[in-house]
């Protein structure tokens, strides 16, 4: 992100760049935003999030009349966000999907279409992007039925295609298979062409024959008053195989109470989908990428672990 669109583009089309380098102050952001009439925010889920938890005091004690797109990179955009992007500045918080092997945007919500909250968006123009399913002779199944579950395929050959993992060729020549280059990351594509992130491969959950999508259980448990944001884990479990284990901050002062937690999802995600357990930990607590991420796989050593 970094170089692509913090240096070559912003040079490319002659634009000016505000990079602040410090940590997230509420206040300090939209006075920037205001005083230095930026156009164009590009921002991340957990800024977003910290933005959210803020509440719309702050935000509305400013003005941003040249605010005219805001888009969303680094991991999957939960649909609250979006909403809050329209009650707060009129915009929508536009999500895209994109990888550090692909060089640039590869599905993103683009200004002149309708936004889905939680959707990624369309893929975009000139890439040639499906869903597709890895079979055990190394072959790919590609998926075009609407609504089904595959991983992201690219067909190479775009502009910004990575050429190695560095020092890792048996890496490089694994990531593509059947004239695709597998991206790991699962998604499904509705009926209008929208797609819609399911999770890592290697993060989905196994639980009673079922395939179970954390971004999916994480968007319901954040709708929840108390939770600002959650972890969504499979554990090891002797009968369902692994069991759905969920990991929630609470906002600051809120009382965040595990079984109270999980007696809320009943309503609102199905039987299999609900977590059977809740750890609520503090902000500091959450295992993190220096970009903000949730380190799942940390969590799933760390509640692996026998107690």
């Amino acid at each position: 992100t970094g170089v692509s669109y913090g240096m070559i583009a912003p040079l490319a089309c002659g634009v000016t760049t505000i990079v602040d380098r410090e940590e997230l102050d509420v206040e300090r952001w939209y006075t920037l935003l205001e005083q230095q009439s930026v156009s164009v925010w590009y921002t991340a889920p957990t800024a977003l999030r910290m933005l959210m938890k803020a509440g719309f005091e702050p935000v509305r004690a400013h003005r941003y009349a040249a605010l005219r797109f805001i888009a969303s990179v680094g991991e999957p955009l939960n649909p609250e966000a979006v909403q809050w992007g329209v009650d707060a500045f009129g915009l929508p918080v536009h999500d895209t999907w994109w990888q550090t092997e692909t060089g640039a945007i590869m599905i993103s919500n683009f200004n002149a279409e309708t936004v889905y909250p939680g959707s990624m968006g369309l893929p975009f123009p000139g890439v040639d992007i499906q869903l597709g399913v890895r079979r055990e002779d190394g072959s790919v199944e590609v998926v075009t039925e609407p609504d089904r579950t595959g991983e992201i395929l690219l067909r190479p050959g775009w502009p910004s295609m990575f050429k190695a993992y560095l020092h890792n060729e048996q890496r490089y020549r694994e990531s593509f298979a059947g004239g695709w280059y597998l991206s790991g990351d699962q998604a499904r594509r509705d009926a209008n062409g929208y797609f819609w992130f399911i999770g890592r491969s290697d993060d989905i959950i196994k639980s009673a024959g079922h395939l179970i999508s954390p971004f999916e259980v994480e968007c319901a448990l954040n709708q929840h008053a108390a939770v600002m944001q959650s972890a969504v884990i499979g554990l090891p479990d002797p009968v369902w195989g692994e069991r759905v284990h969920a990991v929630v901050v609470p906002h600051d002062g809120a009382a965040a109470d595990a079984d109270e937690i999980v007696a809320w999802c009943r309503d609102r995600i199905a039987g299999y989908k609900r977590p059977k357990s809740v750890s609520v930990i503090g902000e500091a607590e959450m295992p993190r990428t220096a970009t903000g991420k949730i380190l799942h796989r940390m969590l799933r050593s760390r509640y692996s672990e026998p107690s």
